[in-house]
């Protein structure tokens, strides 16, 4: 396996854990969206500071020109706060499938980077895989683009630039180690309490179930999938990484169904496909290396 391969894999590994955010989220209670951030990204960043006993060279990391801190802040903090806007603004459902252009955003976006070139065949994975993601959410609830709901389709719709803007650009700091993503989890967890205290009343989860999702999000989604996704992002195939992105959603529908929050529908199994082939169609350079 070589080592773009490798960190393509790791990068899906993210994938899968943010197939889960919704789950957990649902299942951790009525806390309001900026405390849950807050405690996330705490627990997030506290993964990665563990590290720091078993490999005392790595705190250095944190040490990096205000240029990387304040990709990771705009990354992190920006697109969580955007996307919590959103989910008070607007039904989450239309907010999601608006949100849900990053993946497409970030195949585009690959062509800019040095030495990468985007082809045909990346631009009708994506594209295939925005459609079923269409298709999925639009299964599950009518779009509508009422007059109030359009500050909250505005924010997810930023927030999908804010995400895609992130990743593209963290292959720019190639050189920073993943460590330094402890930092900017940490201080995403104060920036995100902030905004709690000035804005939200405090709710804590109300029995042990609640807690483990809070946990599980800390662990998975909201904390591990930012490390992977970086080296995905940085030493990885990034186009393949984007169309692959579209798995979130279908992963998380069928989570949700097996989990007993949402009911199987036909669009789930028509967006499966054409996400399942927009992704294999997306990997082709991939595919074809290994096959050689």
């Amino acid at each position: 396996m070589t080592p773009t391969t490798r960190a393509t894999a790791l990068g899906f590994s993210a994938i899968l854990m943010w197939s889960l955010l919704a789950l957990l989220t649902a299942a951790s209670g009525r806390m309001p969206p900026f405390q849950l951030a807050a405690m996330t990204f705490l627990i997030g960043g506290l993964i990665g500071a563990a590290t720091w006993i078993v490999r005392r060279d790595a705190i250095s990391a944190l040490w990096q020109n205000w240029r990387v801190w304040a990709l990771g802040l705009f990354g992190l903090f920006g697109y969580h706060a955007l996307y919590f806007m959103a989910l008070r603004l607007a039904p989450p459902a239309e907010s999601g499938l608006i949100n849900y252009l990053w993946p497409l955003l970030i195949v585009l976006f690959s062509s800019f980077l040095p030495g990468e070139r985007l082809r045909a065949h990346h631009v009708i994975g994506a594209a295939l895989g925005f459609v079923g993601t269409i298709v999925l959410i639009a299964g599950r609830a009518q779009l509508g683009l009422v007059a109030d709901f359009i500050p909250g389709y505005a924010a997810a719709f930023v927030a999908a630039f804010v995400w895609a803007i992130y990743s593209v650009l963290s292959r720019r700091f190639a050189s920073v180690p993943t460590d330094a993503v402890a930092g900017f989890c940490l201080v995403t967890a104060i920036l995100a309490a902030l905004c709690h205290f000035a804005f939200e009343t405090t709710v804590w989860p109300s029995h042990a179930t609640e807690w483990l999702a809070v946990l599980g999000l800390g662990l998975g989604p909201v904390g591990a999938a930012f490390y992977v996704w970086d080296v995905g992002m940085k030493r990885g195939d990034i186009r393949v990484l984007g169309a692959a992105s579209y798995a979130a959603p279908v992963l998380s529908t069928v989570f949700l169904v097996l989990a007993g929050y949402a009911a199987p529908t036909l669009s789930l199994v028509a967006a499966a496909v054409l996400i399942a082939g927009g992704g294999l169609i997306a990997a082709k350079d991939m595919i074809v290396r290994k096959s050689a």
